[in-house]
């Protein structure tokens, strides 16, 4: 992973932005946009995706890959997802480290897996095949839940560690779903950190949510929390991180607020080579 280019701080592309992100284009570095927005042939959506890629670097970040669906992925999508990377050339891409589908039905939702080394064994047969089509490095990313799945016989941190050196991928470290899970089971968050393999550590997300009566959601719908920047000070201190993105999808704010987040970001980073 020390290959891979060192991006900056950026932003999660979403339509609504567009002209924003155009204005303001020299204070985001590079953009993260939705892979599954970009597949189809829609001339509109290819117009778009043009006019990123001419001023932005882009990173592809998958949502309906399902790596973690025991009866394999979807060779279709998979090779709809080869075309979309070929044609934005990143220098990394990202899924999930959870499924999507059961059984040929979308669940519409990132579900979580049991932590065991069966699905560690999933995820790897999974990837692998992915692999045979696309060459390009992938990072996989941890997510939030609201239900642990039974059958688990590690805790998420060592999970996920399994996960990323079995697999040879890298790790794309949501800060925000860490906080939110920390938060939601109550797990101390430096431990968590400790099990990580912080050298696989590639790229960060960060965002804030919102409480639900007294369950924290990853509603990527605020502005970000002292307790994510906290972990993000923690994460620079130990690992080699090459971008870092937010990604707001509700409640959009003014463009201003956005900017101050992704320089105060940007600011962090610069504490650390």
């Amino acid at each position: 992973m020390e290959s891979l280019p060192k991006l900056g701080v950026g932003l999660g592309y979403r339509s609504p932005f567009m002209g924003d992100i155009f204005l303001h284009h020299q204070q985001i570095d590079f953009l993260e946009i939705v892979a599954d927005h970009f597949m189809s042939d829609i001339p509109q959506k290819n117009h778009e995706l043009q006019m990123l890629r001419e001023e932005f670097t882009l990173i592809p970040h998958g949502l309906n890959l399902s790596l973690g669906s025991a009866e394999g992925v979807n060779l279709e999508y998979v090779e709809k997802l080869a075309v979309l990377i070929e044609k934005v050339s990143p220098p990394w891409w990202s899924e999930h480290i959870c499924f999507t589908t059961a059984g040929g039905i979308d669940i519409g939702h990132l579900s979580p897996l049991p932590f065991n080394q069966e699905s560690v064994d999933v995820l790897c047969r999974n990837v692998e095949t992915v692999r045979k089509y696309i060459k390009t490095p992938l990072l996989l990313e941890n997510i939030t839940y609201l239900f642990r799945v039974p059958g688990s016989t590690m805790t998420e941190a060592e999970f996920i560690s399994k996960v990323i050196r079995t697999t040879g991928c890298g790790l794309l470290l949501d800060l925000t779903n860490v906080y939110t899970n920390a938060t939601n089971y109550n797990y101390d968050i430096e431990e968590y950190l400790a099990h990580l393999p912080m050298e696989k550590v590639v790229q960060l997300h960060f965002v804030g949510g919102h409480w639900d009566e007294d369950v924290l959601i990853d509603s990527h719908s605020h502005t970000t929390p002292p307790e994510v920047w906290s972990i993000m000070h923690k994460v620079f201190e130990r690992a080699a991180v090459k971008g870092a993105i937010l990604e707001r999808d509700e409640n959009l704010p003014h463009f201003d607020e956005i900017l101050q987040e992704l320089n105060k970001a940007r600011e962090i980073s610069k504490k650390w080579p």
